[in-house]
């Protein structure tokens, strides 16, 4: 039986923030104090993968200044 694998949809700021249980101003935050949020920038918004923040949060680096 053959996998189908789904390409990973981008998220908002509105649901990264949900995701990971803070307010969409503090991931703002973290990015004009230039931590080390994975993102990337679409157009004029920045956008998250679930699956980099959930890496990002397990590396610890979400805990880091």
């Amino acid at each position: 039986m053959s996998e189908i694998i789904k390409e990973e949809s981008w998220i908002g700021t509105k649901e990264a923030a949900e995701y990971l249980g803070v307010k969409p101003a503090t991931i703002r935050d973290w990015i004009r104090k230039g931590k080390d949020i994975p993102r990337k920038k679409i157009g004029k918004a920045w956008k998250f993968k679930r699956s980099e923040l959930e890496e990002w949060i397990a590396s610890g680096k979400s805990a880091m200044d």
